[in-house]
């Protein structure tokens, strides 16, 4: 096993290589005794994984209504802004 076939398998089986079936199983252990890229892989699956099973952040409560409430505020001020400056002498 070369290390784009076992990046290959990372992707369909995932990084737990002892849940692999036997056959590869045996030549992934192999691979990850003498690659340090196959290691970096499993670690780099691991970390993804890990990170979409953790929970979701959440955005403060009431933070959607502060910001469309200023997008409206910006909103109503730029006519009027604008107006000014092509008033303005250049």
């Amino acid at each position: 096993m070369d290390v784009r076939e076992f990046e290959d398998l990372i992707d369909r089986l995932g990084e737990d290589v002892s849940q692999w079936p036997a056959e590869q199983r045996q030549a992934a252990s192999d691979l990850l005794a003498t690659s340090s890229e196959a290691v970096r892989l499993v670690s780099e699956a691991r970390l993804v994984r890990e990170a979409l099973s953790s929970p979701p952040v959440r955005a403060p409560a009431g933070l959607a209504g502060r910001i469309l409430a200023e997008a409206k505020r910006l909103t109503s001020e730029e006519p009027a802004s604008a107006a000014a400056d092509a008033h303005q002498p250049g």
